[in-house]
């Protein structure tokens, strides 16, 4: 469909509905996922889609907050020991399952106890369930729940962002006796201990949560959460069709944009078109997310091998021209290192990282042996279909300085597959945090994880990188740790690599009845505070 033609479908929805249709007096909360949800077991909560729906269902130990620090959830309280290797939670006394026949009767529950978390996180670790969170837990030596209320976990090496990594979906608990009953078939009977409980469930049709009468949090003052009564989830798979839902009413909240409709809805500098102001709220915040270009290292042979090559690429071209007219201001530049806005280690006044600067470039060029590009093989730089706009402008942009670019876009599987085993010279990758931490972006440079199922795609090596990175794991002093990873994401620049794209944003679109909606830098969907004026 042309803009012109979504443009005026969307004038006659909007003069057509000025307020948005629902005679319900249920609190509902509507939202697509136009990926579909596979699993709603947390051990396979491996993305943001299935990480949405477990974290309604599903608590752990911990959560994070809105400013990514870890919060009390089941467990009440914590302490770590001096050497930061052992970790001693105390659980609250008030949590309750899900209600299950497998408990012993139709409509009974039993209480969480640290057992629980034992079973959960062995399973996470058993190599027959083959979780894709078993990495979590690669720091544990032991796990212990010395009484109901007592689990203590002891790390073979300290590592800071360990009580982060304990908020993630993977970590939490899971009643045995439902597991054990429905084995693998347990990611269709989901019993959690969330704020919500799966009512129904039509894969890729309608998946429906209805309020846990039984959960244990309250506000501030008294009242017990969520406030809302359910939350229906639709698979719709065409973006553009969901945003006229939304656009509709039919949807109460819409996630990031797509460039289907980002002119549709967003002004060059990133805000709401005046005819949605009115109607539509937006929030948005740094997301823990860097877009980059990665070099394959390992290939000496190739023009990227020379270091003043990659440099060049990475002054070659405008990346605030770029987020203004293909981004719609969505996002910030990435003219710092590889770790985004919004961790501890994102340094705000950098002396390291690239902007545009042609003559730069062009200096380089010469210096590598190749003036104005004269005598440069073509570069492939291999790419989806969602990002073969910004590819083709930075192909543009290089081409004025005589690097002749060649775009080859493939399937994201594809994609994956080739960067994977390193058959991909130069692609385009994103790394979101899966913890907020930058250790967790500086790991995609350490050594040892240049293997096909290791993250540092880039196959960069540096024994002196090495060192620092190995430092900064084990350093428990924050201020110690942040100017480590500083020093890393420094080298990281200087060696290239990478060239980083820009840093992400969250964009969260609701409806203006629609209140107390919560997120962080991870893009969490936290529903427990939402309200909806009917």
């Amino acid at each position: 469909m042309r803009a012109k033609t979504l443009s005026a479908i969307l004038l006659t929805i909007i003069v057509a509905s000025c307020s948005l249709p629902d005679n319900s007096d249920k609190q509902i909360f509507r939202y697509n996922e136009s990926a579909g949800i596979t699993s709603l077991d947390p051990a396979f909560a491996k993305d943001q889609t299935l990480t949405w729906a477990c974290n309604q269902l599903y608590n752990g130990l911990v959560r994070l907050g809105q400013d990514l620090q870890p919060q009390p959830c089941i467990a009440s309280r914590w302490s770590v020991s001096p050497d930061g290797l052992t970790y001693t939670f105390t659980l609250r006394p008030d949590v309750f399952f899900h209600k299950s026949p497998l408990f012993g009767t139709p409509d009974s529950t039993r209480a969480v106890v640290a057992a629980d978390f034992l079973y959960s996180f062995r399973r996470i670790l058993d190599p027959d369930v083959a979780s894709p969170g078993r990495w979590v837990f690669s720091q544990v030596q032991d796990l212990s729940a010395p009484n109901d209320s007592t689990f203590i976990v002891r790390l073979s090496q300290p590592f800071s962002p360990f009580l982060s990594l304990l908020g993630m979906a993977y970590c939490s608990v899971v009643p045995r006796e439902v597991v054990q009953h429905y084995g693998p078939d347990f990611r269709q009977h989901p019993c959690g201990t969330g704020p919500f409980f799966m009512q129904l469930w039509k894969e890729n049709v309608k998946l429906v949560l209805r309020r846990n009468p039984l959960y244990f949090e309250r506000d501030d003052q008294g009242r017990p959460l969520p406030y809302l009564d359910a939350v229906a989830v639709t698979f719709i798979v065409d973006k553009q069709t969901s945003f006229l839902e939304f656009v509709k009413g039919n949807l109460d909240f819409m996630n990031s944009l797509d460039a289907a409709y980002k002119d549709e809805i967003l002004t060059r500098t990133g805000q709401l078109k005046a005819k949605y102001a009115d109607r539509i709220d937006m929030v948005s915040t740094p997301f823990l997310n860097t877009e980059y270009l990665g070099f394959r290292m390992e290939s000496p042979a190739s023009p990227l091998g020379d270091k003043r090559i990659r440099q060049a690429i990475n002054y070659g071209f405008d990346r605030e021209k770029m987020m203004k007219y293909l981004r719609n201001g969505i996002g910030a530049p990435g003219t710092g290192g590889f770790v985004p806005c919004g961790l501890p280690g994102f340094d705000t006044v950098p002396d390291y990282g690239y902007r545009y600067d042609p003559q730069r470039a062009l200096a380089l060029l010469a210096e590598a042996g190749y003036p104005h590009g004269q005598g440069l093989p073509t570069i492939t730089l291999s790419t989806t279909s969602n990002y073969l706009d910004l590819c083709k402008y930075i192909q543009q942009q290089l081409g004025l300085l005589g690097i002749q670019v060649k775009v080859d876009v493939n399937a994201p599987a594809a994609l994956r597959e080739q960067i994977a085993q390193g058959k991909s010279g130069w692609f385009r990758g994103s790394w979101i945090a899966d913890y907020p931490d930058a250790e967790n972006y500086l790991s995609l440079f350490y050594s040892p994880n240049r293997t096909p199922a290791g993250s540092n795609y880039t196959r960069f090596k540096s024994p002196a990188y090495d060192r620092l990175y190995e430092r900064a794991r084990q350093a428990t002093d924050e201020a110690e740790r942040i100017s480590l990873y500083r020093q890393m994401d420094k080298m990281i620049m200087q060696e290239a690599p990478v060239v980083v794209l820009y840093y992400d944003q969250v964009l969260h679109f609701t409806h203006k009845n629609v209140h107390g909606l919560r997120s962080n830098a991870m893009n969490a969907l936290d529903l427990r505070y939402v309200t909806i004026d009917r």
